[in-house]
């Protein structure tokens, strides 16, 4: 009996394995948001409604969601969850100069307008994907400060903690806050990827992380104030000035190991990235333009706060005095290693500058860094030297740099 009963199985087994089960369509696991009723003639709490229940049905499925093109944007309003293993993905690139409809007053492509003034706009989950998607605020200011909207970040993590988040080729318009990745001791972000995003956030704030502990990275990040330009213009002298005015950073990161940021531009900000005391990693392949700081590290240890920053251009040239403005800044514990970076300063029209700096790097505090320059090109400064050092525990070496007047710089000097 059970002899006949293998003969029976073996030929239907044989039969499947040549013949296996048809594979499921492309469109069952990646569904337009219109087969949902998110349509651009919609209000903004109909298309919310029906946006969440398009993630809730593609969540359990590690299913997509397509934010199919048009000439008109979504209206959605905000408080949207991203649920975990779902994607939400349009069509673009990062568009740095905006898209433009024929009469060019609006973006056009898979964007959603958004005028919530209270609740982020999405908030993610775990693996989850937010790639190829414009983020419009129609309502913001740009030419007077006193009219700015203070919108709440447009993506954020998960008060309860998000692990492996993708956002990829996102271009934002009139955000205040971009994207905001602040986690706690007890709900901790971590394999966090920003890549491709462009945008000009008027709280000068673009990203933020926070208790990441494991290889966030930022790259090919670019914040312009010109990122409108093809349908609605720049933004005013006067608001730029209120941005740097509000003495933010463009990346912000603290309580975090191992990050990677590469390839990433600011122009018109205080501040362009901020190193926590708790961090340490690589930046690399920067241009930091038109700030008042361009990079600021901390450390609270010796073990691991270490940086290594390399093939950098900081513009230090904007700020309430001469005296604010540096291009680095470094206190605290743990090394840094400066390799090719440059400074220099000059006039932009773009906003209000004071056309120098003070020093290249400012060293100051009451704990022991140690700091070591190489191949850094100096100048625009008003100091006598390009290092102030104002921590006598700081340890410093310069090897092969140039200084404002064109002349070798080391330190200690070498005779």
């Amino acid at each position: 009996m059970f002899r006949k009963i293998l003969l029976t199985i073996i030929p239907a087994v044989f039969i499947m394995a040549v013949n296996p089960a048809p594979a499921a369509e492309p469109g069952q696991y990646i569904r337009s948001i219109r087969e949902f009723g998110v349509l651009p003639g919609n209000p903004p709490q109909v298309n919310r409604e029906n946006l969440q229940k398009a993630i809730d049905w593609a969540g359990p499925l590690g299913a997509a969601l397509f934010v199919e093109p048009g000439d008109q944007p979504y209206p959605v309003e905000g408080g949207i969850v991203l649920r975990a293993n779902a994607s939400l993905i349009g069509v673009h690139g990062p568009v740095g100069r905006g898209t433009s409809n024929p009469q060019g007053r609006q973006p056009v492509g898979s964007v959603f307008a958004i005028t919530d003034r209270e609740k982020p706009f999405i908030t993610t989950e775990h693996a989850t994907q937010i790639r190829g998607i414009q983020f419009w605020y129609p309502e913001q200011s740009r030419t007077d400060p006193a009219a700015i909207i203070e919108y709440p970040p447009t993506i954020r993590c998960s008060p309860g903690g998000c692990q492996g988040v993708t956002l990829s080729c996102l271009t934002f318009y009139g955000e205040f806050f971009a994207m905001d990745f602040a986690g706690t001791r007890r709900a901790i972000v971590e394999q966090i990827l920003f890549e491709h995003c462009y945008g000009y956030p008027l709280s000068g704030r673009f990203i933020r992380i926070d208790y990441c502990y494991d290889i966030p990275r930022i790259l090919h990040c670019h914040v312009n104030p010109a990122n409108m330009r093809l349908f609605a213009g720049g933004f005013s002298r006067a608001v730029i000035d209120s941005v740097v005015a509000r003495k933010t950073f463009t990346y912000e990161v603290n309580h975090t190991d191992n990050a990677v940021f590469m390839d990433l531009f600011t122009f018109g900000a205080y501040g362009g990235v901020y190193l926590g005391p708790a961090t340490y990693g690589q930046l690399t392949n920067f241009n930091l333009d038109c700030v008042t700081i361009g990079i600021h590290k901390l450390g609270d240890s010796t073990k691991n706060r270490n940086w290594q920053i390399s093939q950098g251009s900081i513009i230090a040239n904007t700020g309430p005095t001469i005296d604010d403005i540096h291009p680095i800044i470094i206190e605290g514990e743990g090394h840094t290693a400066l390799i090719a970076v440059e400074a220099f300063s000059g006039g932009n029209g773009a906003l209000t500058t004071l056309d120098v700096s003070k020093d290249f790097l400012l060293v100051r505090g009451d704990q022991r860094p140690t700091i070591t320059l190489v191949g850094c090109r100096m100048r625009n400064y008003t100091a006598d030297a390009p290092i102030t050092i104002e921590n006598p525990k700081a340890v410093i070496q310069a090897f092969g740099c140039i200084d404002k007047n064109e002349n070798p710089f080391n330190y200690p000097p070498t005779n």
